[in-house]
């Protein structure tokens, strides 16, 4: 009889690297501090302590699945390899100029990113694709050997070549390769028709050009993890997280590590969603907040949105076109810089500002007492009652209320003339202010209204603040459930292993070519299949096709999802059909006389979701057991009072308990606001209705 497979789920983020082991139908989890020299250590470390929990050995272990922030990070803060870019001649200059769109329409001091490659760093050859894939001008491959010397000169470790229109036709990419490989042995290359053959050259560029620049960096940490996972008796497969919300090899991920930006958090809304199913709901409104950021997610029919676009190091808040566009199949989410971690000062014009700068980890919060000074969202929650000093992150971490209170009187309360609670106070309704701008921003971007939303909230410090989160944004129900501290490791593992391949074919419906479509979505299944059959040879795979469609004229297209039947027997009356209705639901209404075009097909191949039990709902029983209070400071009217205290241990299906209350466990604190009420699920969730929004 075959053992039940043991395995781990890990997460690193900006001050925690989250471990969750699952074995036995059971959970065991620990958060350690992020060790940014060497992030390994931190896994391998949050490794020993789960397994001593299940009292196994890491030997045991069958699978790891990995998340981490490292690609991310690394587009950031600019820390990738010294990288060249070879494109067409007369495209050198595209990813600085961007797109005509300002997304500040009347600043004229407007603040662009800066290009990830400097100019110099970029060369071109002449060669020329049109835009139906023909071949205007061929590639010369003694030019390329020319280039490939000048790129030597520059000391490269990396290079794209993202040359204009090639996701129709590839040659010309190839046969560059293969002059590089030749001429520069041991240099990494990345080519954009297949790190993301879409049409629009700006995103295409920027995102093989991200693909180069973290090549060699997570290349090199994938090597020495699974090293040092081996040395430590963990020798056994290893996956990453991809943004889609899939798992990918360890191999695919090494080769298009651009796939690994948002990893995270796409394990957060995959937990979110399977929350979502095991309690029939439609409409969830995922929120994580940890140390650094926090992120929000739109779910629908227990499925997270999808976009292919997204942005990283905006130079704006909030402002969509301010950062770098990143070109792959993606979890769509909103992330602000609204962490436990995040820092907080008063600005020029005298007013709470909390972020995105954050302490992360090293030295961290004033509170945690390794050396930091600055006020951050911890300590402002800790002065406001929420934590216990004694048992943050499982009492791993002891907290140190008087600094925590000195860093708030010194950059917060002295120039508003407050004292420490104020000033704490201050800081959290900025941060939940901020979170909360950020989700209504996102709601109406996509024409939902949160009030018919559900709320799930995890991350560490995510069930510190949903309660006033919920009050603010009228969310009349919040679920925070088992684990919820780290709710991104356990979405891990209940990820499943999918790739997405996607191709830019251009087609009008009044020119469609259903054989040439037919045979493109097969070639893109077989792709797809490929990348899934590398993690299991044996899966069963599914797919899910769609067309992204839009009128004649229009700037972006709507995601269509196309049946089997039509997928295998295209045909421009079905797809008109389809794009009718999925537009007249979005906007209201169809635009009569226009002809209808598509830009880009994908198919995701996937392994079916794990089978979910739904949960039998309780109704209220008895009142949770104990007396204890401890003070708090109430969100909404400033004044200390006694709230409720109690184990999340403690608590059992039907408990009820009444807010102002606190429930605490190893890896985060739940608040339950005044006027609200708790209720214990079945399957340990907590059940919280808000009641009315307050002000």
């Amino acid at each position: 009889m075959t053992s039940p497979p043991i395995r781990l789920g890990v997460d690193i983020g900006g001050t925690f690297t989250d471990v969750v082991l699952e074995a036995g139908g059971r959970l065991h989890s620990t958060k350690v501090l992020t060790t940014y020299a060497a992030p390994e250590e931190a896994i391998v470390d949050g490794l020993g302590q789960v397994c001593a929990l299940a009292g196994i050995a890491p030997a045991e272990v069958t699978q790891i699945i990995h998340g981490t922030t490292l690609a991310t990070n690394a587009l950031i803060e600019r820390r990738g390899a010294k990288t060249a870019l070879i494109t067409t001649e007369g495209f050198r200059d595209v990813i600085e100029m961007r797109t005509e769109s300002r997304f500040e329409q009347y600043d004229l001091n407007l603040t662009l990113p800066q290009p990830l490659l400097p100019r110099q760093m970029r060369f071109t050859v002449r060669e020329r694709v049109d835009a139906t894939g023909a071949t205007l001008v061929p590639l010369d491959p003694a030019e390329v050997a020319e280039v490939a010397g000048r790129i030597a000169e520059t000391g490269a470790e990396s290079v794209a070549v993202g040359l204009i229109h090639s996701y129709l036709d590839p040659a010309h990419e190839r046969a560059v390769r293969a002059v590089l490989a030749e001429r520069l042995p041991g240099v990494q290359v990345s080519l954009s028709s297949d790190v993301s053959p879409q049409m629009r050259e700006y995103e295409r560029f920027n995102t093989v050009c991200a693909n180069a620049y973290i090549k060699p960096l997570m290349a090199s940490y994938l090597r020495r993890l699974k090293a040092r996972l081996s040395a430590a008796g963990a020798d056994c497969p290893v996956f990453l997280m991809h943004s889609g919300g899939g798992i990918l090899s360890l191999e695919d991920a090494a080769e298009m590590p651009v796939r690994l930006v948002e990893s995270g958090p796409a394990g957060g809304a995959v937990f979110a969603a399977d929350i979502a199913a095991r309690h029939g709901l439609d409409r969830v409104l995922s929120f994580d907040m940890g140390g650094t950021t926090a992120k929000i997610c739109l779910i629908r029919d227990r499925t997270p949105k999808t976009a292919r676009v997204f942005e990283v190091a905006r130079t704006y808040r909030f402002k969509k076109g301010s950062g770098m566009p990143i070109s792959i199949p993606v979890i769509d989410m909103v992330e602000i810089g609204a962490g436990g971690g995040s820092l907080a000062d008063v600005d020029d014009m005298r007013r709470i500002r909390v972020g995105p700068e954050s302490a992360g980890s090293e030295p961290g919060p004033a509170s945690y007492g390794r050396g930091g000074t600055r006020p951050a969202v911890t300590d402002a929650d800790l002065v406001l009652g929420k934590l216990d000093p004694a048992a943050f992150a499982g009492g791993a971490i002891a907290l140190h209320p008087d600094r925590a209170e000195a860093a708030l009187a010194a950059d917060v309360g002295a120039p508003l003339g407050l004292d420490a609670a104020e000033a704490a106070r201050g800081v959290a309704e900025v941060v939940d202010e901020t979170m909360a701008n950020a989700a209504r921003v996102h709601a109406v971007e996509n024409g939902e209204d949160l009030t018919r939303y559900t709320m799930i909230a995890f991350g560490g410090a995510a069930p510190l603040h949903a309660g006033r989160l919920g009050q603010k944004l009228g969310v009349a129900r919040l679920l925070v459930p088992p684990g919820a501290g780290v709710g991104s490791a356990i979405g891990f593992l209940r990820a499943p292993f999918s790739f997405e391949a996607t191709r830019s074919v251009y087609m009008a419906l009044g020119a469609f070519d259903g054989a040439r479509v037919a045979a493109l979505l097969a070639e893109l299944g077989t792709e797809a299949a490929a990348v899934v059959r590398a993690c299991d040879a044996t899966a069963e795979i599914v797919t899910e096709v769609r067309a992204y469609m839009r009128y004649a004229g229009q700037g972006w297209e709507i995601p269509v999802p196309l049946s089997a039947d039509l997928a295998a027997a295209p045909d421009a009356e079905a797809l008109r059909t389809r794009f009718e209705e999925d537009y007249a639901r979005l906007f209201g209404r169809t635009v009569a006389g226009m002809e209808i075009e598509t830009t880009l097909w994908s198919v995701n191949a996937t392994t079916p979701p794990r089978p979910v039990t739904q949960v039998e709902a309780v109704a209220a029983g008895a009142e949770a057991p104990g007396t204890e209070t401890r003070p708090l400071i109430d969100a909404v009217s400033g004044a200390r009072v006694a709230a409720r205290a109690l184990a999340r241990a403690d608590l059992r299906p039907g408990h009820w308990i009444d807010g102002p209350a606190v429930i605490s466990e190893a890896e985060t604190t739940v608040i339950v606001p005044a006027g609200a009420r708790a209720l214990c699920q079945p399957d340990g969730c907590i059940d919280i209705r808000i009641g009315e929004p307050r002000p």
